[in-house]
């Protein structure tokens, strides 16, 4: 496990464009499938990662909190070359298990996690509505709170929903947002980026 911080894209990117295959329906899903009046998070997450681990209850309050106002969706990019516990069927068994109301899409050639420049697990990327032109800009992108694995934060969510309701209020969202902090993304040999967030 290297721990990674989040790459920050750039304010204001459009949403990079997707289809990918649910894990649980087995559908592919794509961008254009969510509301276009509707914000969007993605969030970059895995199956065994002790920093999701220790945030997913989290997701399912999310998604029940902002149900209808701002869509989700959880996207896998690990490598099952060499972490065939993130695969397909474990991500299905996690899903239906959490009970998670969002699609579990599997990014088997990693090139989804390339293009929003994800580096950890979790990594969080929110989106307001599209535009004039079309494109959804990014609002926000780093962490879902202060909590980690063995410190004594709770998991709350703060820093992510305070993006989340100041978005559905209208309001500028806050431009000082702190890195996510987790697992590295498990890359296929030779499929490594040219971009990665800060080790330590």
């Amino acid at each position: 496990m290297v721990k990674t911080a989040s790459d920050m894209l750039p304010l204001g990117t459009p949403a990079p464009d997707f289809r990918l295959p649910d894990a649980v329906t087995g559908r592919d899903v794509a961008l254009s499938d969510f509301p276009a009046v509707r914000p969007l998070l993605v969030m970059f997450i895995c199956n065994h990662c002790p920093y999701v681990v220790h945030v997913r209850g989290e997701f399912s309050r999310l998604a029940r909190d902002y149900d209808g106002r701002i869509s989700i969706v959880a996207i896998n990019a690990n490598s099952i070359e060499t972490h065939p516990q993130d695969g397909p069927e474990h991500m299905r068994a996690l899903a239906v298990e959490l009970g998670w109301r969002f699609p579990f899409l599997f990014d088997s050639t990693q090139q989804v996690a390339r293009q929003y420049h994800a580096a950890c697990t979790p990594d969080f990327f929110l989106f307001g509505p599209a535009a004039a032109d079309g494109h959804r800009p990014l609002v926000y992108r780093g962490q879902l709170d202060s909590s980690r694995p063995g410190n004594s934060e709770p998991v709350s969510g703060r820093d992510l929903r305070a993006a989340m309701d100041a978005l559905l209020a209208g309001r500028q969202v806050a431009a000082d947002q702190r890195p996510s902090l987790g697992c590295n993304i498990k890359w296929t040999p030779g499929n490594e980026p040219d971009y990665f967030g800060a080790s330590a």
